[in-house]
C-alpha cells in the first residue's frame, strides 16, 4: 500500500466514493466502491490499456480496494466550449475526436459520451475520466455518441453563438456508413471542422 497525505472527502459517484490526496507531492484522486469490488478491477484493466494510448487518467495504483490516479485539473467541456474562441475548439474538438476513434478501433465502448459533461476535464488537453462502465464489444459507438453530444441542443447552440455551424444532415448520413465500416472518419471530421 503506498502512502497518501491530506486526504479528504471529494465526492460521490453511483458506483464510488471518491477521495483527494497528495502522493509524493502530487493531488490524485481515490476510488473505493461502494460495495461490489469489481469495479476497481475493472476500471484500473481498461486504464492500463488506455495509459498505453495515452487516453485517461495516469493510473497510479490499485488493489481489490482501492483505485489511485492523477488528478485532472480543468474545466468540464461544455463550460470550456462557452468561454473559449473557435481555434481552440477546433485543436481541442480534433483531439477528442481522435480519441474516440481510437476507442472505437480498440474495440473498447466507453459509454457516457452522449453526455459528457462530467466524463472530459480540458486544460490544455481534453482527458476523458471514469472508465468504471467500459467495456469491449464488437461495434463500439464512441465516435457516435461524442457526435450526437455535439449535435445536442445545448452545445449546437453554443456552437451557433460563436458562428461555428456544421451540416447535421450530412454529419448524420455519414455516421450511418461509419456504424457499418469505420472507414469514413476523414469525411466526418471534415464536416465538423468546415465551419472552423
Amino acid at each position: 500500500m503506498i502512502e497518501i497525505k491530506n486526504k479528504k472527502y471529494f465526492a460521490k459517484g453511483k458506483r464510488s466514493i471518491v477521495y483527494i490526496g497528495l502522493y509524493r507531492n502530487k493531488e490524485v484522486i481515490i476510488k473505493k466502491p461502494k460495495s461490489n469490488l469489481n469495479t476497481i478491477q475493472h476500471e484500473a484493466k481498461f486504464l492500463k490499456i488506455l495509459n498505453k494510448h495515452k487516453i485517461g487518467p495516469k493510473l497510479i495504483y490499485h488493489n481489490e480496494e482501492i483505485l489511485i490516479v492523477e488528478y485532472v485539473k480543468g474545466s468540464r467541456i461544455i463550460d470550456w466550449l462557452k468561454v473559449n474562441n473557435k481555434n481552440k475548439i477546433k485543436i481541442i474538438l480534433k483531439k477528442i475526436l481522435d480519441e474516440c476513434k481510437l476507442l472505437d478501433k480498440l474495440k473498447i465502448n466507453k459509454k457516457e459520451l452522449t453526455n459528457p459533461y462530467k466524463h472530459i476535464i480540458i486544460n490544455k488537453n481534453p482527458i476523458m475520466i471514469d472508465f468504471e462502465r467500459c467495456r469491449f464489444v464488437e461495434n463500439p459507438k464512441n465516435l457516435t455518441q461524442f457526435c450526437q453530444f455535439l449535435m445536442s441542443k445545448n452545445v449546437y447552440e453554443i456552437f451557433k453563438e460563436k458562428k461555428l455551424n456544421f451540416d447535421k444532415i450530412s454529419l448524420m448520413k455519414e455516421l450511418k456508413k461509419y456504424k457499418h465500416n469505420n472507414k469514413n472518419y476523414s469525411s466526418i471530421l471534415k464536416i465538423i471542422m468546415e465551419e472552423f
